[in-house]
């Protein structure tokens, strides 16, 4: 069984990091998992509180994509995916209601669906669907599934 993550208004889209669940993070209030992470790829201050001023999660992603230049951290590399396992944990320390309807996923393959754009960091972060087989690293998926066995070793981890 899969569990899918597409759109927010889907069953699943709490998965996904343009949810709106705002997070604290040192002391800043961040309005997405998606506005932390990318903040996380940068040092300068006004880079960062400029994606924080956004209201939606895509344009916080856009200020990131224009600001590329100033990247201190490789998108796609080990540093992007440790900081997404660390925005995925703030969110589900900060919601235990994330944590329980993690927990019920049970044992199904977490995928983030990206068969309609599978460009960029899609087949990266996500997985595609080409006939029965899903073509792609899943970064998202495994992180959540990896957070979700955490959690059954020990409920106060994450």
């Amino acid at each position: 069984m899969y569990i899918l993550i597409r759109k927010v208004k889907e069953q699943h889209g709490w998965l996904g990091n343009m949810s709106p669940y705002p997070i604290e993070f040192n002391g800043k209030r961040f309005r997405t998992t998606e506005a932390l992470f990318q903040s996380l790829r940068f040092e300068d201050e006004e880079v960062i509180e400029e994606i924080r001023a956004e209201k939606s999660p895509m344009a916080a992603k856009f200020v990131a994509k224009r600001n590329k230049e100033r990247l201190v951290i490789e998108p796609c590399g080990e540093k992007d995916i440790e900081n997404m396992r660390v925005c995925l944990q703030i969110k589900i320390s900060q919601y235990p209601e994330l944590r329980e309807l993690l927990l019920a996923t049970e044992d199904a393959e977490i995928v983030e669906d990206c068969s309609k754009r599978k460009r960029g960091s899609g087949l990266f972060w996500g997985a595609a669907l080409e006939g029965d087989i899903w073509e792609g690293q899943n970064w998202l998926g495994t992180l959540w599934m990896e957070l979700r066995a955490n959690l059954r070793r020990s409920p106060m981890a994450a």
